[in-house]
């Protein structure tokens, strides 16, 4: 369990993990940490867990948890990731369990009792905001435990009286309409990919900025003022002001933070989240050039379309209309710009994996489907060999 909770937190911690901007939501965060937590054990039971189970769970979880989101047109009030990830978790879980609809009814209404993840630690930039991330992906494994046990759980617990939709949802929710296309329409196909640490809401300014910079010939020296004309969630989520030497949590969920961070440095990646990046003077210098501004987008839940303007110091304005930022399935990292991103990942780590450690995980990865145990996955994660 406590395994859970480090798996979850470290996929989550550095802002670089996939998202379902349709549901604001991680969902492999706390569906993966908990899974292969989960599967490690097993391995040590005799019960070993191949890699074809493992992407049909991590399928089924995601659909689970993505669903909680998308249905729901509610202004966003507590850490989905955390609260609907937990859900998915307990989905992938229950699958490779082999459940019966009781024991998974149970198994939910366990993971219900055990829900939580507020969006206080996204404001104040806490390391706890990923921590619920954790928390979450426990709980699961405990929620799966008590139902193998026959634990009886509540069972209404989406739409009850006291049920998930009216507890963090605010009763706002059409789930019949999307039932039809679960298991079916798989939203894992539908993540968008981060191409830099930071909140992925932050990611449009990145992007308008790099194709205004490129598609003009703008140096950063040159910029009088940056607007960033974007969607209500957006605006209250990382729309949020400049302060003197940010924690590194509060700094990534700031967009004229990531914004000043790019204009600096002419990239933005995880050393620039560490240390005395965090104070650089230059970054905050560029930083306080950028506007946020609230559009006219109905859609609460929406982080698209965005546009940014840039006016120059003598006055020239350009400005790019985002209709989605880069990473978007529309607009998709290559798979070569993963695997760059992965191996400056593992560059990283405190202990930093080997070019020949990092080879071995990729071809591992590659043929996840022929994989016998994936618990292997954790020791080459850990530069070993198997």
């Amino acid at each position: 369990q406590s395994a859970a909770i480090v798996n979850a937190y470290q996929i989550h911690c550095l802002e670089f993990d996939c998202v379902h901007e349709g549901a604001v939501l991680h969902p492999m965060a706390t569906v993966l940490g908990a899974v292969m937590a989960w599967s490690e054990r097993q391995t040590t039971r005799g019960c070993k867990v191949n890699g074809s189970n493992l992407i049909t769970a991590l399928a089924l979880g995601v659909d689970v948890s993505t669903m909680l989101g998308v249905v729901t047109d509610s202004e966003l009030r507590f850490f989905r990731p955390a609260t609907a990830g937990g859900f998915g978790a307990v989905a992938a879980i229950g699958r490779l369990s082999g459940f019966d609809v009781n024991q998974m009814k149970d198994a939910f209404g366990a993971q219900y009792s055990q829900t939580s993840g507020t969006l206080q630690p996204h404001v104040e930039g806490s390391p706890m905001l990923g921590m619920q991330v954790g928390l979450n992906a426990r709980s699961a494994i405990v929620s799966a435990d008590l139902a193998a046990a026959g634990v009886r759980g509540p069972h209404d617990i989406l739409t009850g009286q006291y049920g998930y939709f009216r507890l963090f949802e605010q009763d706002n929710h059409d789930i019949e309409a999307f039932l039809p296309s679960l298991g079916r329409d798989w939203q894992i196909l539908n993540m968008s990919h981060k191409p830099y640490p930071s909140g992925r809401l932050t990611h449009g300014v990145i992007d308008g900025l790099g194709q205004l910079m490129r598609a003009h010939g703008i140096g950063a020296d040159n910029i009088a003022e940056i607007n960033a004309l974007v969607p209500p969630l957006v605006h209250r989520l990382v729309g949020r002001p400049i302060i003197e030497n940010p924690a590194a949590n509060y700094a990534k969920l700031c967009l004229a933070f990531v914004a000043g961070v790019f204009l600096a440095r002419g990239h933005v990646d995880v050393p620039d989240f560490r240390g005395d990046a965090l104070s650089d003077p230059v970054v905050n210098r560029y930083a306080q050039l950028v506007k946020v501004k609230l559009d006219d987008n109905p859609d609460l839940n929406a982080l698209d379309p965005q546009q940014i303007t840039i006016t120059l110091k003598d006055g020239t304005r350009h400005t790019c209309d985002l209709p989605f930022a880069y990473g978007h399935p529309n607009n998709p990292l290559s798979s070569e710009e993963n695997i760059e991103k992965f191996r400056r990942c593992a560059g990283y780590a405190m202990h930093p994996l080997t070019k020949e450690a990092q080879d071995r995980l990729i071809d591992a990865i590659d043929t996840l489907e022929t994989l016998d145990d994936i618990a292997d996955l954790m020791v080459l994660a850990k530069g070993g060999s198997v």
